[in-house]
């Protein structure tokens, strides 16, 4: 379990309130970002390169990827039990939110401005998740070989316009065998360092 500066896991209601506050301000999206300012800068319950695994791990699991990273983080932090409420942190305040906003705006919803403030609410998520984009683009390429993965997955969605499913189905063993060469290679210098002393 991660540990915070104290020494110790934060408590099942610290995780709990953390999470309802990330669902409840992340406006618009953009929810992964959120995560990592709040729980890897702010409150430093996991390192970057813990949350951006967590958040592979999250993208690879079926289901809504914010979810799945919340019950990944939760149980880092406290095992099964802040899962638990980590899960419901990230779902039970949004949903009462969701409900009262959407009772709200079917009542101004003919007002031309709260469409407007909907258009620039998307736009800062959509700046949101390009940060977060960037930042995990420049954490995970550590060689040639992860450089040359992502710029070929790209090119493919969004240059060749390739079926998602057949990307994912090509670019993931491809990660895993850059992952495993890098691994090993670090390994060798690791014991040669070892042999040389």
């Amino acid at each position: 379990m991660n540990q915070t500066e104290a020494g110790q896991p934060p408590s099942l209601y610290a995780i709990f309130m953390a999470f309802a506050l990330i669902a409840l301000v992340s406006v618009g999206g953009g929810l992964s970002g959120w995560m990592m300012r709040d729980l890897v800068t702010r409150r430093q319950w996991v390192t970057s390169d813990e949350f951006l695994g967590g958040l592979a791990l999250a993208q690879a699991f079926p289901g809504i990827n914010a979810v799945n990273l919340a019950i990944w983080t939760g149980y880092q932090l406290r095992g099964g039990r802040g899962a638990a409420v980590a899960t419901l942190g990230m779902l039970v305040p949004s949903i009462a939110a969701a409900i009262a906003i959407v009772s709200v705006f079917s009542e101004l919803n003919h007002i031309p401005g709260v469409h407007y403030a909907l258009a620039g609410l998307s736009a800062a998520a959509i700046g949101l998740s390009l940060e977060m984009g960037i930042f995990a683009a420049r954490q995970s390429m550590t060689g040639l070989l992860p450089v040359l993965i992502t710029v070929a997955t790209f090119l493919s969605i969004f240059v060749f316009g390739a079926s998602l499913a057949w990307v994912i189905a090509v670019a993931t063993p491809c990660s895993i065998a850059a992952a495993w060469w890098h691994m090993k290679k670090a390994g060798r210098a690791e014991s040669d360092d070892h042999s040389a002393t």
